[in-house]
Order: structure tokens, then sequence, then C-alpha cells
């Protein structure tokens, strides 16, 4: 029998599977696709040239001592990597580079140039004199590395921040697109990449703006007549940092230009990052081709800090404050306050608010007081754990039944109900969604909310369901 490149990299991904964490396997592992086997030389395909550069700088090792099983000592490892042309070229092209592995020669060999960058390409639209004018760049120095605690939840996103930091415009990470929830420290992170560039690179241009800005800068210049000056003004940035880019939702005109001034800065080896409340694919009213440029480079999700870490955001809040706070207390409040880390801190400021103004001592019951009002006072936001409890004990089944791979219909419209008011109630994205709710993927999510919206408009009874739990779960 003939080995097949897809036969010996399933026998390399058995090795590395029983070697690496469950959910590193399938974010890192799962996606690559073998293409052809040529001697003991294995192609594989990986979705973008970030892909390549975190493979080979965390699973080097284990690739080599799975295919020098295979293939034995004279293995090789050959990188395809398929990606859209910056100039408009729709049509995808290959890059080979071969692995980094000790038996391989150390230069590599490009094929096709990734950058696509012109030595010789200079900005033709130059305002005279504009290179002297001073760009204040809008950022917080308070929102720096050092106070955006790593954990679980935000750890691929802040080492490619720093990752970008060190390198503007030089990485993969072009555009860096970070989402997620509200309070969960987006802005915080963008500022902070900023805050580190002008610090390492005194001479780079760094802006930061809001999308809403942007979009009201872009109105006014259209009504001035003098929509060129503002697209060279942006032209000349080395760093633009977006926040809230999701507001371009359904603004053709500003959605065109920023889209011209994105490609003048990419292809000129600029740095663009932008932060959005959710995912590329879960963006509505959004062109097609800016939402493809988008995903060029890296998004990285922040999501709801864990135990550890929110216990670690509160210390540190309170170190950097000078407040001294019982150990118990910092636990209740980290197990009580969940949604974000907005919310987190704001509790700590009031419960040292409250002792401070009323000369009372710091014990558990007074925190309890403030949480509870804290909690209350605070619009909530719903928890897909929470949603699939009122779903569940609506419907009178468990939380596993309802997550469960059965076809039963009134188990799976259950299912999609939950799928429906998460996409409704959270800012999670529909692969957060569906990987949360029976380890579905996201078209799974995206067809379970068109089968709701058609049925509420067909189905009687199925209208009251919605109508129910709408209720329970606004209340």
């Amino acid at each position: 029998m003939s080995i097949t490149a897809q036969t010996v990299w399933n026998n390399c991904l058995k090795f590395i599977k029983d070697n690496i964490q469950p959910q590193a396997y399938k974010t890192w592992f799962e996606p690559i696709t073998a293409v052809k086997l040529t001697d003991n030389a294995l192609s594989i395909q990986v979705p973008s040239k970030f892909f390549y550069e975190w493979l080979e700088e965390h699973y080097v090792k284990l690739l080599k001592v799975s295919l020098t099983k295979e293939l034995g000592e004279k293995a090789k490892l050959v990188y395809v990597i398929k990606m859209e042309n910056t100039y408009g070229n729709k049509q995808p092209f290959t890059e080979k580079i071969p692995s980094s592995n000790r038996s391989a020669v150390k230069s590599q060999e490009v094929d096709i140039p990734l950058n696509n960058k012109n030595p010789e390409l200079r900005n033709p639209f130059v305002i005279p004199g504009i290179r002297n004018v001073k760009i204040e760049s809008q950022l917080n120095p308070n929102y720096s590395f050092e106070n955006f605690l790593e954990g679980d939840s935000n750890r691929l996103a802040r080492s490619a921040g720093l990752a970008v930091a060190s390198k503007p415009g030089g990485t993969s990470f072009n555009p860096l697109l970070i989402f997620g929830g509200v309070g969960l420290g987006k802005t915080h992170l963008a500022h902070a990449i900023g805050v580190d560039i002008k610090d390492k690179y005194p001479e780079k241009t760094v802006l930061y703006i809001s999308a809403e800005k942007f979009t009201q800068q872009y109105i006014d210049s259209v009504k001035k007549n003098n929509r060129n000056d503002f697209i060279h003004f942006y032209q000349i940035i080395d760093v633009l940092i977006i926040d809230d880019v999701q507001f371009l939702s359904g603004k053709t005109g500003t959605q065109d230009v920023f889209f011209h001034i994105f490609n003048h800065l990419h292809q000129n080896g600029k740095q663009v990052i932008l932060t959005s409340d959710k995912a590329p694919v879960d963006m509505q009213d959004i062109e097609q081709r800016l939402l493809s440029r988008f995903k060029w480079g890296l998004s990285a999700e922040l999501q709801t800090p864990d135990f550890e870490t929110r216990v670690s955001i509160l210390k540190n809040k309170l170190y950097r404050d000078g407040v001294e706070m019982p150990e118990e207390i910092i636990d209740y409040v980290a197990k009580n306050i969940k949604t974000n880390v907005r919310e987190l801190e704001g509790a700590i400021i009031s419960l040292i608010a409250q002792s401070s103004f009323n000369k009372k001592e710091i014990t558990i019951d007074l925190a309890r007081v403030i949480v509870e009002k804290f909690v209350k006072n605070t619009k909530r936001e719903v928890s897909i754990d929470y949603i699939q409890k009122v779903v569940s004990d609506y419907f009178q089944m468990d939380v596993d039944t309802l997550q469960s791979k059965t076809r039963k219909r009134h188990i799976v419209q259950a299912r999609q109900l939950a799928m429906f008011f998460a996409k409704k109630f959270t800012k999670a994205s529909l692969a957060s969604i569906g990987s949360q709710i029976g380890k579905r993927d996201h078209a799974t999510v995206l067809h379970a909310c068109k089968t709701v919206d058609n049925l509420t408009s067909t189905d009687k009874q199925f209208r009251k369901y919605v109508e129910d739990i709408t209720k329970k779960l606004s209340v």
C-alpha cells in the first residue's frame, strides 16, 4: 500500500493530539490540510502566514518529532499559504516556505513575496508641509500592557498586540482586529499597543480614533468639499487605530473612503489596528470587500475572564491604588461579578469609596451589600450558560440533553432557540455560541437563527415559546 500525504498527516495528527491541549489542537491543527507528499517532504496548507509563524514559534519541535516518526530523519515540512493579493487581484496565490526544522537550510526560499512591498511606491497625494504638522496620537498613557493582565481569556490578543508593538507593519497581524463584548478591554489593549509603539518608535505617527469620530470627520470633509485632504491626511499615518469599527455598519460612503485608506496603508507596510464588538463573520451591513480585508491579518477575541484572572485584576487594581483588602473579600467580589472587567473594577472602587466615606471597615457583609447593589444597578449582560438553563427549564429538560446530538424535534428546537437568544442577548461570536452550545460550528448557529425567525412568523405555538422565553431573559 502506497503512503499518501493524507495518511502521513493523519498519523502525525494522532501523535500531536496526544501531546497538546484539546483547545490548542482544535485551533492550530484542525484547520490544516495535507496537500502532497514528494520524497521526504510533506506539504501542508495553512490558512494564513500568521498560522505558519505561530506553528513555527510554538509547535516546530512537536511537528519535527511527529514527521520524523513517519518519514525518517530526512523529513521536511513545506507550508503552503493561500491568501488574497493586496492589489485587488482576487486570484489567491501561494507561498511555499520550508519548515525551519534543524535539518533544513536556515535561509527561506519564497516563490512569491507575501507583502508585495515596492520600495519605489510613494504616496502620490503629498500635501506640502503636512509632514511638519505635529499629529497628536490621542492615546491614553494610563492604558498600558503592564496593567492589562494576561489570562486564558486574552492571551492570544495580548501576545499579538505585543508582537505588533515590537514590529508595527512588519508582522502578519495586519490588520490586527480585536473583538469581544462590552468592558473586556478592547480599547485598553488598542491604546496599550499604540503607547508601546510610540515608546519604541518615537518617529512613527500613531493615531487613535473612534469609528464614530472618523465618520463625522468624513461627513464634514464632504460638506467642506475637501474629501481628498481627509484621505491624504490618513494616508500619512504609520499606525492607525480605529475603535469600534462596527460603527461603520450601513455607512457606505465612510466604508468606501476607509477601504481606500486601508489599502494604501497596508500596501505601504503601515499598521492598522481595529476593535469591534463582534467578529467579522458576524458584522452586518459592512461591504464584503472591506470584510475580506479585516480577515487578512488576525482576528483575536477577548473573552470573559475566568475566576483566577478576575482575582489578579482586582489585586492589581488594589496594588496600584495602594489599598489593602482581605483575600476572602477579593474572592467574593471575583466570584460574584463575572460579566466584564469594567464592572469588576467598578465594584471594587464602590467598595473602597463606601468604606472610606462612611469610615466602615471593609468586611464580607459590606462587600455583599455593595456587590448586590452594584449588580442590581448594572445592566445585566445575559450569559450563554444562563440562556441554556432558562431554555432547558422552560422545556423541562436538562442542559446536557439540550446540548446532545439527538435529532428529536423538540430538543432540536430548544437548542435552536438557545442559539437564537445567545445571538440576541450576548456579544459572543457565532463560533463562540456554537462552541458553548454542544460544540457546533458557526454555520449551525446561523441556520438555527434563520429557522427561529421563519418559525416565529409561521407557527403560532413557536411564537409563544419565543415570547415566553424573551420575558424570562428580560427580567
